[in-house]
């Protein structure tokens, strides 16, 4: 394979990024819901050329029953990178860095789940990335959290997951490699959209305190918008199971669940 070569700029004289996208685009999202039989529940992400698979199982008994929690469940992410999922082929073991990934992303999806309601249990969230093209511990939340949904773990809301970078001096949405490995730095950030709870705030790179307000804020409207992404493949997944729900006159029925299902049933039209 031929050596990367680094561009002569990330943002053009016309406004546009590497890949035609503007400053506040996302790549193009594909999200489905219940892609693996043999889990409790699961999802997959394709943003961009990045693709990931998350899969649920439990509750469950855990094993080592000396890591079990007393008033709730134990939440077990385990984020891996294929071997073939980057240009230079990835040692199996896992890494440093997916250990890491691992526990930010638990740490991000747990404020939205009702752990509670399993003592002493486990919730297994294994996450697969199947080709890396920047963001993804972004996309991996993204998928855990439809995945957690379609397991019928009990929920406050969905985790939306972007990342907001700056490149050539820009603030951007949703990196891609090019950017995330030439830009200036980066700020993944996770919300609950119901309360704009902040989950999840890295931050590489420099930043002015004014860059970082302005990039917490698009990345909360990016985050906004992927919520409505995961709610509609949420639907897509319950009206394949159960056809008659797709009918017309139940749809308002079925959003009216859908939002209960959720915990949001009771919040704010502007805030749900």
């Amino acid at each position: 394979m031929s050596p990367e070569t680094k561009p002569d700029f990330l943002i053009n004289p016309e406004g546009l990024r590497i890949d035609g996208r503007r400053l506040d685009e996302l790549r193009p999202i594909e999200l489905e819901v219940g892609v693996l039989k043999t889990a409790d529940g699961s999802a997959s992400i394709k943003q961009g050329k990045t693709h990931i698979i998350a899969a649920v199982y439990g509750p469950r008994e855990l094993h080592p029953r000396h890591l079990s929690l007393n008033d709730k469940a134990y939440l077990r992410c385990v984020y891996r990178m294929a071997t073939f999922s980057v240009p230079d082929r990835k040692r199996p073991a896992p890494s440093r860095r997916e250990r890491e990934i691992s526990m930010v992303i638990a740490n991000a999806l747990e404020p939205a789940l009702f752990l509670e309601d399993f003592p002493r249990a486990v919730v297994d969230v294994f996450i697969q990335v199947i080709q890396a093209d920047g963001g993804t511990r972004c996309a991996a939340i993204n998928a855990a959290s439809l995945a957690l949904a379609d397991a019928g773990i009990p929920m406050r809301t969905l985790v939306p997951a972007v990342a907001v970078g700056k490149a050539d001096g820009h603030l951007i949405v949703d990196l891609g490699d090019m950017e995330d490995k030439y830009g200036q730095g980066d700020v993944p950030m996770a919300v609950l959209p119901s309360t704009d709870e902040i989950t999840l705030l890295q931050q590489d790179g420099s930043f002015t305190k004014e860059e970082l307000v302005e990039a917490m804020q698009m990345g909360i409207n990016a985050c906004k918008y992927l919520h409505e992404l995961q709610k509609e493949a949420l639907k897509r997944a319950y009206q394949k199971r159960t056809p008659e729900v797709a009918l017309d006159d139940e749809e308002d029925d079925y959003e009216d669940d859908l939002e209960t299902d959720l915990g949001e049933s009771d919040l704010p039209e502007d805030e749900a």
